[in-house]
Parts: C-alpha cells; sequence; structure tokens
C-alpha cells in the first residue's frame, strides 16, 4: 500500500514537471511560412476546440524557423509522455480528488500574480531585471540586455511555481522530497543535481553564520514536525521557510527554494501565498543576517507575516 501511493506520487510529480516544461515553450502549434509580397514570414498553426486559429510569430528567419519545428516536436513528446502517466496512474487505480473551492480560488490569485512573484524572488536573488524583462522572459524565453545566467534563473523560478501550482501536486504534502525537487528545478541549468542535499561546507555573505552540513534524516524530520505541528498555516509556512533557508539545505537556491516550497505548503491550505516585495529586500536581507546568527527571529517572523503574506 505505501509503495502504490509513493509510486502515484512519483508519477504525479513528473507529470506536473513535465506540463510545467510545456508550458516554457515560447510557442505552441505547428509552424508554416506564409508568403506577401515577395517576403516569407512565420506563424504558428493551433486547433482550439474545432476552430483552426493561426497566429503571427516573426518574418522568416532559418533559426527561427528550427526554433519552431523543434518547439512543435518538443510539445508533442511532452504530451505523448503526460498520456503515458495517466495511463500509469490508471493502472494504480488512482482517482483526483476534489480540490477545495478555497484552494482553487488560491492557484488562480497564485497564477495571477505569479509574474510579479517571479520578478520580486528574481530581485531578492540580485538579478538585474526590470518588471517588463521579466514579463518578456516568462512570456516569450528570452529577452536582450540581460546575461544568460539571469534569464536563466527566471525560467527556473517560473518552472518551480508552474509546478506547485499544478492541481495534482498542491494536494501532495508539503515534505522533504517535495523540497528536493523544488531546488532540482531552481538548479537546472546550473548544477548536474541542484536536488541533492549539500555535502560541502557553505558561507554566508555578510554573516558569520556558517551552517552545519546537512543530515537527510534530520532535514526530513523537522519539516514533517513543522507541518504537523498547532499553529496558523501562515505561522508554518513561515517557520518552513525560514528553517530551509538557515539550514542551507543545498548548494545553492536556498532562498529561492524555501520560498516556493513554503508557497505550496500556504497555498494548499488556501492561506494565500507569501513573498518577499521589492521594496522589502533590504529590510529582510538585513533580518535574515540576524536570524542567522541566532537573533531577532520573533522580528522577522513577523516582518513575514505583515510585509509578506498576501491574502484574498
Amino acid at each position: 500500500m505505501v509503495s502504490r501511493i509513493q509510486d502515484i506520487q512519483e508519477l504525479l510529480q513528473k507529470k506536473a514537471d513535465i506540463q510545467a516544461r510545456l508550458n516554457l515553450l515560447p510557442y505552441d502549434g505547428t509552424p508554416e511560412v506564409k508568403g506577401s509580397n515577395g517576403k516569407k514570414y512565420l506563424y504558428v498553426r493551433k486547433r482550439i476546440a474545432s476552430r483552426l486559429t493561426s497566429t503571427y510569430v516573426d518574418v522568416y528567419s532559418e533559426e527561427l524557423h528550427q526554433l519552431l519545428l523543434k518547439n512543435a516536436k518538443d510539445a508533442k513528446d511532452f504530451r505523448k509522455q503526460i498520456r503515458t502517466i495517466d495511463k500509469e496512474l490508471n493502472k494504480l487505480g488512482y482517482v483526483a480528488t476534489e480540490i477545495p473551492l478555497r484552494v482553487l480560488q488560491n492557484l488562480d490569485f497564485a497564477k495571477a500574480n505569479m509574474k510579479a512573484n517571479i520578478y520580486d524572488q528574481a530581485i531578492l536573488e540580485g538579478v538585474a531585471t526590470s518588471f517588463p524583462q521579466t514579463e518578456d522572459i516568462i512570456d516569450n524565453g528570452k529577452v536582450s540586455g540581460m546575461t544568460a545566467t539571469d534569464v536563466q534563473k527566471i525560467l527556473n523560478l517560473k518552472h518551480a511555481w508552474e509546478f506547485i501550482l499544478d492541481k495534482d501536486v498542491v494536494q501532495s504534502p508539503s515534505n522533504y522530497h517535495l523540497l528536493c525537487h523544488i531546488a532540482k528545478l531552481i538548479n537546472e541549468g546550473f548544477f548536474f543535481d541542484g536536488g541533492r542535499i549539500r555535502a560541502v561546507p557553505v558561507t554566508i555573505g555578510g554573516s558569520s553564520y556558517v551552517p552545519p552540513i546537512p543530515v537527510e534524516v534530520d532535514v526530513r524530520d523537522k519539516i514533517d514536525d513543522i507541518v504537523s505541528s498547532d499553529g496558523d498555516d501562515i505561522d508554518k509556512a513561515i517557520e518552513l521557510c525560514l528553517y530551509c533557508m538557515k539550514t542551507q539545505v543545498y548548494t545553492d537556491g536556498n532562498k529561492r527554494a524555501s520560498v516556493i516550497f513554503a508557497n505550496h505548503y500556504l497555498i494548499a491550505h488556501g492561506g494565500g501565498f507569501l513573498v518577499i516585495p521589492e521594496k522589502e529586500v533590504p529590510t529582510f536581507k538585513k533580518l535574515l543576517v540576524s536570524y542567522y546568527e541566532g537573533k531577532g527571529e520573533p522580528v522577522i517572523k513577523k516582518f513575514l507575516k505583515e510585509k509578506c503574506w498576501r491574502t484574498f
């Protein structure tokens, strides 16, 4: 029984991951070339319900044409993988449960604010971006005037948010394994296995705090203890966020992974979302350093609750 539940959980996470990758594709449809007045233009053709639509992309270039062809192939492969997973879930007897209305509303609330949340998280990480640039990266997968590293960080944030906002994943438990998968998505393209627990020493800039090497069983048990503890959902989400940040579970991406992990718990309980706004980043960083050094824990928790919590 336990093995079956674990298999279903893994399949649901894999499905959500693939769906998030599908959503990351900048173009959705079959490429077609149209000519007018001696010039060629690229479009993508897609059937919506019974209607065939054709959307203009740009003036023809061989590079863009190849990109559209690759997108179409990737989309086809992703959808095939999702169908295969659905069949495996059916064999295991999985039936999707009805999501409470409050959680559905929270999903819509988080999706409506996702671009702004990703922008705020990027600023927290020191990514040199503007909101229009962030929006362009999220919508089109690329933008001029930014480094490839910063663009990748924003795309990874989108991937991770898409993952936790999946209706199957939002019903999954907020546990160590989910945190690891979020960290893997956050670190994609930067580390071979960004979701593996840290096994090397790290230092934190601006702080004398040196986090010990984390022990997997301790991290797993602490997360479970926080989730199962008494208290309001927002307090538990903040506790999860701060614990994972201070522990520095992974080699990199801990703040990003911690915030998104805390949001998985909060959204799954219809509690809104938690993101550090751009204007509050300097204050948060100062409070975080004090928290790392064993000072001001009540202060940073109050700050997160009053300045960074959004509900509806």
